[in-house]
């Protein structure tokens, strides 16, 4: 246990007993596990339940081994809480809290967690509570019944009074804008539950060397991107079916899914149209242990099929001692996980706005 671990979980310690409600804003690599099970050993806990997402439990599970003779844990993936019978817990824990905390509305996880654990202790933990906007915070703390914001009962009663609404134009409709909150409005209300700890604070060091690949696609990608762009449909002779792009926003999404050589259709089926870019990753990166993220499912198949037995999506096979490949979903598998064994993190097509980058370039990044 590290000196910044102990301190935070007596603090923390003190704060769960008077609010019922804790949020440890730590930044990645700081920690926040570990300060989280040393607050419930302190606490003298029995039975503690742990919400995290599926790709993390390996890594709680290692350390939890610190803490078996402390107290008993149980550890679920959030997709799977509605298989869980008992509510008998002292503590919850929810890990990576910021994927409770979309709005205006909020995720499909907070109406479980609330309903189920509003009334239980809760540690929170997140290295980026709020990632998009401070609005987030309005639905992180009404997971618990004892928030500070109790007395709005709804994310638009409480934007009424700490949010600049704007209208934005979104091209088919006009929609009100809440991602301005002003925190120096309401901060005073939620510091009291908050600790927080930075990378820079612990002594953390690491040296990020970022670089953009660039990949010539076939034409026939280049070819349905141009007339997508021109007709905002494409209509295969072979299959029939089309990819329509009648909205701004749609048409961003296709550009992006055929600029990573696939394509999802209407009905939600998906195609690979061009392998390009898993060839070039298979060839650029031959000689090193990859971890690959990717953000569409036709993406996963394309590199299944261009890597074949060389990849894997276990997070335990990849760190073992072997010299496979790892493919995650850059949402699910971004968070809560180590890949130290990584000689490097490729972002297979990530990008920052498709339309404007293809009206001013003639290659896809």
């Amino acid at each position: 246990l590290r000196d910044y671990q102990d301190t935070i979980s007596t603090e923390a310690v003190g704060i769960l007993k008077r609010k019922n409600m804790i949020l440890l804003a730590m930044e990645v690599r700081t920690g926040k596990t570990i300060t989280a099970f040393e607050t419930c050993k302190k606490l003298k806990i029995k039975k503690v339940l742990f919400i995290t997402k599926k790709k993390a439990i390996s890594s709680i599970e290692k350390d939890y081994w610190y803490y078996r003779d402390d107290f008993k844990l149980t550890i679920i993936n959030r997709e799977n809480l509605h298989n869980l019978i008992v509510n008998d817990f002292d503590v919850v824990i929810i890990d990576e809290v910021h994927g409770y905390s979309s709005y205006p509305k909020p995720s499909k996880y907070f109406k479980d967690v609330r309903e189920r654990f509003g009334k239980l202790p809760l540690i929170l933990l997140s290295g980026t509570p709020t990632p998009e906007s401070y609005s987030q915070f309005y639905h992180i703390f009404q997971l618990s019944v004892y928030g500070p914001f109790k007395e709005y009962k709804t994310f638009y009663k409480w934007a009424e009074k700490f949010v600049n609404i704007k209208p934005r134009n979104l091209g088919y409709a006009v929609v009100n804008d809440y991602s301005d909150a002003v925190k120096s409005k309401f901060y005073g209300m939620i510091k009291h539950f908050i600790l927080t700890y930075t990378q820079k604070e612990s002594g953390f060091e690491a040296n990020i060397n970022e670089m953009i690949l660039e990949v010539e696609m076939k034409p026939i990608t280049y070819q349905i991107i141009n007339k997508l762009k021109k007709d905002l449909v494409v209509t295969s002779s072979l299959t029939g079916q089309s990819i329509i792009a009648d909205t701004a926003v749609k048409l961003q999404q296709k550009i992006h899914q055929l600029s990573s050589g696939t394509i999802k259709f209407e009905d939600g089926t998906t195609q690979i149209i061009d392998n390009s870019k898993a060839i070039y990753i298979l060839e650029k990166f031959k000689d090193y242990k990859i971890a690959i993220f990717y953000n569409f499912i036709a993406e996963l198949q394309m590199l299944k099929e261009t890597f074949g037995a060389k990849l894997t999506t276990d997070l335990e096979e990849f760190n073992e001692n072997t010299d496979k490949w790892i493919a995650l979903q850059i949402v699910s598998g971004r968070e809560g996980i180590s890949l130290s064994v990584a000689d490097a993190l490729v972002m297979f097509n990530i990008q920052f706005s498709a339309v404007s980058y293809f009206q001013s370039r003639d290659r896809l990044t």
